[in-house]
């Protein structure tokens, strides 16, 4: 006998796990397409054999197309009133998730042979297509999470959901991809990356197939347009985002958060190349590194319930800043018991950043709430997009500033994966500094900058509600 679906007053589904999975099953779908990326240094460094700093320059080209793409397709949705079957928000999900199907494989077309314009052109090309189907399945992904539910513990288990959904969808290839696209000298296999891209391509579009389907918009306070009020407007919606400030604290703390993550993701794989001279290794250690995020994860909600999002982040920011400091100072040698402290570092950094990661996404959607709040409209495409516009800029700027740092240190592309020792052990300390610097931006967004405290998010809550209910 088929189980009776629970509504609410509204005559909604009510919310439960159904929902948490299927936001999670988005952002794996996002991931499976995004994982790739942190391999795009050394795919076209070490075995496309572009110039570095040609590489860097290109990455930060395409990256600030690809932050200002992000806020003109949030506006674009913010203004769309066209009716959808089911909602706007999905079906530019959908359309996104078809082009991702090959989209991530198009930036490693492998032919290490092509003439040096050629490879620019397949570069840029490649990117700027895979992102445009990324943005608009992505922009609209993260603005669902304040259309799924109001309420502040279902929104915190939303965003815990989504930090397991990137989890995995960044632990399978994490662990996977060194012992698919590494040889036995700790060199990368170009074919090998285009062939994995175009079947993650694959499993990310039926993530997002699941996510559509089981996904219940309760939210319905849309952008009303009526003879009284004025059109939408791009430019005074930018700025209610730079005046509001739980959006720009949530937004700081994640481009300390990508500024590191990302940009040490290159220094990291040369280091375990050259350093730990073990880059196979690198998946198991970075799969141990995840494991405080998964036992924090079903310990979210009750936390934020009882200390508040912003309180635990804060905390977690710390612990991040506590591990980028050990990574500095302890005997880490390119031996057993240097790399197993290491790993204590990395778990005490994950620590700290899984418990800022299951609700950081719950910050975002109390920001669109504080919009609505302060200004009287959510605008949802346009704060999440924007918020979206400076974390591709640290994408961006993160990896390829980092890769300029590595040349300066001594780096070389065509050494490949034997890159002397002196400038192994640079790129050992050069990591340290990149998680400490992301800790440290971190703690700056969050602690005093996000403005969103536990009693004053209840009150906005409260006054919020008051409105809606007189309006309707």
């Amino acid at each position: 006998m088929k189980k009776e679906v629970q509504l609410d007053e509204r005559g909604h589904r009510r919310f439960g796990i159904r929902d948490s999975l299927a936001y999670a099953a988005g952002d794996f779908g996002c991931n499976m397409s995004f994982a790739l990326k942190g391999t795009m240094a050394l795919f076209w460094t070490q075995f496309m054999q572009m110039d570095s700093i040609l590489y860097a320059t290109l990455l930060i080209i395409v990256q600030i197309w690809d932050a200002i793409n992000d806020p003109l397709i949030g506006s674009i949705i913010d203004a769309d009133q066209r009716k959808y079957k089911r909602n706007k928000f999905m079906s530019y999900i959908f359309f996104g998730s078809i082009g991702l199907i090959v989209g991530g494989a198009l930036v490693f077309i492998p032919w290490s042979g092509a003439p040096k314009a050629a490879k620019i052109i397949i570069f840029v090309c490649g990117y700027v297509l895979w992102d445009a189907f990324y943005t608009i399945a992505n922009v609209p992904y993260g603005s669902l999470l304040s259309l799924i539910s109001k309420e502040p513990a279902d929104r915190a288990s939303l965003s815990a959901w989504r930090s397991v959904g990137s989890l995995l969808g960044n632990m399978l290839p994490m662990v996977i991809l060194p012992f698919l696209i590494f040889d036995s000298s700790n060199n990368i296999i170009g074919e090998r990356v285009f062939l994995v891209a175009l079947f993650m391509g694959v499993l990310g579009f039926a993530a997002f197939q699941f996510m559509i389907r089981n996904t219940e918009v309760r939210v319905e306070e849309a952008v009303r347009i009526n003879e009284e009020k004025k059109k939408f407007n791009v430019v005074k919606a930018m700025g209610n985002f730079l005046h509001n400030r739980p959006a720009v604290g949530a937004t700081v703390a994640a481009m300390g958060m990508f500024i590191g993550m990302q940009g040490a993701v290159t220094a990291v794989q040369v280091l375990f190349q050259s350093y730990f001279q073990n880059v196979q290794l690198l998946g198991v250690v970075q799969m141990f590194s995840l494991l405080p995020i998964i036992l924090f994860t079903p310990l979210a909600r009750k936390m934020v319930m009882r200390f508040g999002k912003k309180e635990i982040s804060v905390v977690g920011s710390l612990f991040s800043i506590f591990a980028g400091l050990a990574l500095l100072i302890l005997p880490i040698t390119p031996d057993g018991t240097g790399l197993m402290i290491y790993i204590v570092c990395m778990l005490i950094f994950s620590l700290g950043l899984g418990i800022y990661s299951t609700v950081s996404w719950a910050l975002m959607g109390d920001a669109i709430d504080y919009n609505e709040w302060k200004n009287g409209v959510r605008e949802e495409g346009v704060t999440y997009s924007l918020h979206s516009f400076f974390r591709k800029l640290a994408q961006g700027i993160g990896p390829a500033l980092t890769l300029v740092i590595m040349v300066g240190l001594g780096y070389v592309e065509a050494n490949k994966g034997n890159q002397t020792f002196d400038v192994a052990l640079r790129m050992r300390y050069l990591v340290a500094w990149m998680y400490f610097a992301s800790a440290a931006m971190q703690f700056i967004g969050l602690g005093l900058i996000y403005n969103l405290d536990k009693k004053r998010l209840a009150k906005m809550n409260e006054e919020l509600e008051e409105r809606r209910t007189q309006s309707a």
